[in-house]
């Protein structure tokens, strides 16, 4: 059974510690009823050949495993090996996840040992037609650039015998026919980080029913997907069986029951549908287009608050960053047990949680701080503009303060308080014009060319650590360079001392980034690149109005003391 506090390598920490007591007696104390044992034991001590495999792949010992399955070979075909012994200790690593006894990045580590496994038996191997389980095709739907929850699918699956056709990102419902067919593959599994990309989900569904390719089973997968609207609303489109899964391994237990002759469709679930408002600036996606009527019922957000001064009209930029003073603005609940998905075991308290992260995950944060920090390569576009509301729209003028320069239509609750982003900002009718901020922040592109070479060379672990990382340092900076807008503006007069509160918004005015509740219109980037032209910092921006490179986000700063963030529903 592995221990979760197994470690990977380059781990250690030191620390600095005033003593108030007699080091020597405390350490004869803690150690008086210590019996001496030999460390360097051989962990594979007394154990048959099948279990010192399984033990390779469930503690993801790499060491001394090409010895081992040759060893193996001497009793046992490559491929009985394969299917009976390593395939066996995949099985117990997903039994350990799904019991909450593993954590992610452990899991991707006895990926990698299997992946070495098979690399290092193929040569010995004749290959048997139809011998893998089953086979999939995978994609991210057109118009998403996320591919992390894709490629974790493809790594469980791939490495628990299954055959992957992993097609990419930005994939249309022609080439994933296409390619599903050309490789024969029994099933389609799509993916997709955003909201908008459920939407291209069901409309690929009515037109895999047109083109009478329903026959094919598809599995859907992404963070703005809930169970009851695949098992809903998207079972009541498609004509043929369509799954839900929540991660890699309900994908592996989907697969399995296929490849049993099992077509039945799983059982509903409840969930809860809120979509978190701060998971992460880089989810976006569409709403209701009701919301954006104005009915003439507005909010009773104050209208006379005073208005900053205008720091400069128009656009800058600034790329000459401390990259270990941006990391002090990385979020690391968002980091640790968000992105990296390490979780508390059952029975283990907060506070013995936090114990165990400091010693065994800050030392990995501080290792890829100092790895990745000629990766980073942070730049900002930022920039102060005239402006008036009216009604739900937010006018945008040029310089002379009364020529509309372009203008933002944004949702309004439907009940609660009535909030739309509009409400804070001067209306027109004050003949006072206010200041809107944005900016657009990317730490560049070459975070995500390395963590796409980690996959491709099976470091499945670094590849979630380093991706993890590109996305809370794009967060970190958006954070950080928000403070000296608040600066600029003159609204720094809440900033708090203890940087954790930063992440819970405990400061002056509001961050809202496109694709959130309050201002979802994807297409209203177009809008924001106009204002700043960010181009000369390396982002681009796609035709699905989707940032590039992918760990780049934008927002629109508001001032308001009220602002705070808000649902619309």
């Amino acid at each position: 059974m592995p221990s979760t506090l197994r470690l990977p390598p380059n781990t250690a920490m030191a620390e600095e510690r005033t003593c108030t007591y007699d080091p020597l007696i405390e350490l004869m104390a803690r150690f008086e009823n210590v019996k001496l044992k030999d460390t360097s034991a051989d962990p594979f001590e007394g154990l048959g050949i099948e279990d010192i495999l399984k033990k390779h792949i469930v503690d993801g010992i790499k060491k001394n495993l090409d010895r081992h399955l040759d060893q193996a070979r001497q009793t046992y075909a490559p491929l009985e090996i394969i299917n009976n012994i390593l395939l066996d200790g995949m099985k117990t690593v997903g039994e350990l996840f799904g019991a909450g006894k593993m954590q992610l990045p452990f899991v991707l580590q006895s990926a990698e040992v299997m992946k070495s496994a098979v690399k290092i038996l193929e040569p010995y191997m004749e290959k048997v037609e139809g011998s893998e389980k089953g086979s999939i095709l995978l994609a991210t739907v057109a118009g998403d650039v996320h591919d992390i929850g894709k490629n974790l699918v493809d790594i469980i699956l791939s490495n628990n015998g299954y055959r992957v056709v992993n097609i990419g990102i930005k994939q249309p419902i022609n080439t994933i026919l296409e390619q599903c067919k050309t490789h024969n593959c029994q099933a389609i599994g799509m993916s997709g980080l955003l909201v908008k990309s459920t939407l291209i989900m069901r409309d690929n569904l009515v037109e895999m029913n047109e083109r009478g390719d329903h026959e094919i089973p598809v599995i859907l997968g992404g963070a703005a997907l809930t169970r009851s609207y695949v098992e809903e609303d998207l079972r009541a489109i498609y004509k043929g069986n369509v799954y839900y899964a929540k991660d890699a391994f309900e994908g592996l237990d989907l697969m399995e029951k296929l490849g049993e002759g099992d077509s039945t469709q799983t059982p509903k679930e409840a969930v809860d549908a809120d979509i978190p408002e701060r998971v992460s600036s880089h989810r976006v996606g569409v709403v209701d287009p009701q919301l954006f009527v104005f009915d003439g019922v507005s909010s009773d957000v104050a209208a006379d608050i005073p208005v900053p001064e205008l720091p400069f009209y128009g656009a800058r930029k600034f790329d000459r960053f401390d990259v270990f003073e941006l990391y002090k603005f990385i979020n690391p609940i968002a980091l640790f047990r968000g992105q990296w998905q390490f979780k508390r075991e059952e029975g283990m308290d907060n506070t013995a949680f936090n114990v165990w992260l400091e010693s065994n995950v800050q030392p990995i944060f501080a290792r890829l701080q100092r790895e990745l920090a000629r990766r980073i390569q942070p730049k900002v576009k930022w920039g102060y503009f005239w402006c008036n509301s009216q009604g739900n729209d937010l006018i945008i003028y040029q310089e002379d303060q009364k020529t509309e320069r372009l203008r933002f239509t944004f949702p309004r609750q439907r009940d609660q308080r009535r909030l739309c982003l509009a409400d804070f900002f001067r209306p027109v009718d004050s003949g006072v014009p206010d200041v809107a901020a944005f900016h657009l922040v990317t730490i560049g592109n070459e975070v995500t060319l390395h963590e796409r070479s980690l996959f491709e060379s099976g470091n499945f672990q670094d590849y979630l650590l380093v991706h993890g990382m590109g996305v809370e340092t794009a967060e970190a900076l958006a954070e950080y360079w928000h403070q000296q807008i608040r600066r600029e503006m003159g609204i720094d007069d809440q900033e708090p001392e203890d940087k954790k509160l930063l992440f819970s918004a405990k400061y002056h005015g509001a961050r809202y980034s496109f694709g959130y509740p309050a201002c979802p219109n994807l297409e209203d980037q177009a809008k924001l690149f106009e204002l700043l032209q960010p181009q000369d910092i390396g982002v681009e921006l796609s035709s699905e109005f989707m940032l590039m490179p992918e760990q780049s986000t934008s927002a629109i700063i508001v001032h308001h003391p009220e602002a705070k963030y808000f649902n619309i529903r």
